[in-house]
């Protein structure tokens, strides 16, 4: 039976395919680690209370991506380059989603306006994580090889998104509302498409990699059609809602190692 379980069992399974898999995790993670350690340190007077908080979800970041290589490394495994056309992150990033790497990259401070699309462009994409991570938990959370790394980032992730609505909740509440909801929208129309894009080039290479017949990759080619299809319709809508999260100050803390991985 054709299942988003089984297809990562084939994934997990095939040690080219978990190579693939596991470098496109680690690269974006990175991506992502290297993105708020420079937001951070880039932050307006008048939110440098949000520092630690900034510089607490990039040590994150980093650290998955150290598990993913840590993971790659107890099979025998080296990273692989990154197909660009498998890069979320790079993606999102040419159609204009978030900060772009060349304001990062300067000295100058950012702006309030920027704040709010750094973390309105967080809210859309930790959802997306915290989605396929709960998804990867409710399939593998007990898996010898895997669970306990993939138990760690999802709580992880919870913790970020738990961080974007309380901040951007308070945002709202200092006159910005108009700004963040434009920006939700924008962030998760776009994501939407890209992901779509992701998924089905992701699941070409996994395709020549495990010999998949062309039936196969035909409906799972459908199956992100389909899920792309429903977020247009509405789905997306989940991606940009706000509420104060039960997990308050989520970030409030210091970033928890990655012991027994890297």
């Amino acid at each position: 039976m054709l299942s988003a379980r089984s297809v990562f069992e084939e994934i997990l399974d095939n040690d080219e395919s978990f190579q693939l898999f596991c470098s496109i995790a680690a690269s974006g993670e990175s991506q992502g680690g290297w993105e708020n350690g420079r937001i951070a340190a880039l932050l307006p007077e008048g939110r440098r209370h949000l520092t630690a908080k900034v510089t607490r979800h990039g040590a994150d970041e980093d650290k998955h991506g150290r598990i993913f290589n840590a993971l790659l490394k107890k099979r025998g495994l080296a990273p692989v380059p990154v197909p660009p056309e498998t890069d979320y992150t790079m993606l999102l990033e040419q159609k204009g989603i978030g900060l772009a790497h060349e304001k990062l990259r300067r000295q100058e401070p950012l702006t309030e306006r920027d704040v709010v699309v750094y973390l309105a462009h967080s809210r859309v994409t930790e959802q997306r994580a915290a989605d396929q991570m709960d998804m990867l938990v409710k399939y593998f959370g007990d898996h010898p090889e895997v669970g306990k790394a993939i138990r760690m980032i999802c709580h992880d992730e919870d913790n970020h998104l738990a961080y974007c609505h309380e901040e951007l909740l308070s945002l709202a509440a200092a006159g910005h509302g108009r700004t963040i909801l434009d920006t939700l929208h924008e962030c998760a129309r776009a994501e939407t498409r890209v992901y779509r894009d992701v998924s089905i080039a992701v699941m070409g290479h996994m395709g020549r990699i495990l010999g998949w017949p062309k039936a196969k990759s035909a409906a799972l080619a459908s199956g992100v059609n389909a899920l792309y299809a429903y977020e247009r319709l509405g789905g997306w809508r989940r991606m940009v809602s706000l509420k104060m999260p039960e997990r308050r100050d989520a970030l409030g803390g210091p970033a928890t190692s990655a012991a027994g991985f890297a």
